[in-house]
């Protein structure tokens, strides 16, 4: 399974887009595992929910979490325009995604 989270870890000032491919298989262990860390969870996502901006799709990995972006302070929250549909989005670094494709703002079916 296929799962993107995005946290924020207070102690260190640092936000970060992790992925996991293959990994976990269960959504809830992916988490477990970014908290035990420190991290605070912004944002949670399976394949079927999320769409990418600018972030490919890692290759299938057993025994690794991914970083796909990372920086000091908060990840933002923004509105990302795609295809004409406007959706609530999510950006570390240079790194945006939209955690929900069900949850457009505008344009597209509520």
């Amino acid at each position: 399974m296929y799962f993107r989270i995005t946290a924020y870890h207070p102690a260190e000032n640092i936000s970060a887009i992790f992925d996991s491919n293959g990994k976990f298989e269960r959504l809830w262990q992916f988490s477990a595992g970014i908290i035990d860390k420190g991290f605070k969870i912004i944002e949670v996502s399976g394949e079927d929910k999320f769409l990418d901006f600018n972030i490919d799709k890692a290759e299938p990995d057993t025994e690794a979490i991914l970083l796909r972006a990372c920086l000091r302070g908060e990840p933002e929250k923004l509105t990302y325009k795609l295809n004409g549909i406007t959706y609530p989005a999510v950006r570390v670094d240079d790194k945006i995604y939209i955690p929900d494709r069900g949850k457009a703002i505008s344009g597209g079916a509520l």
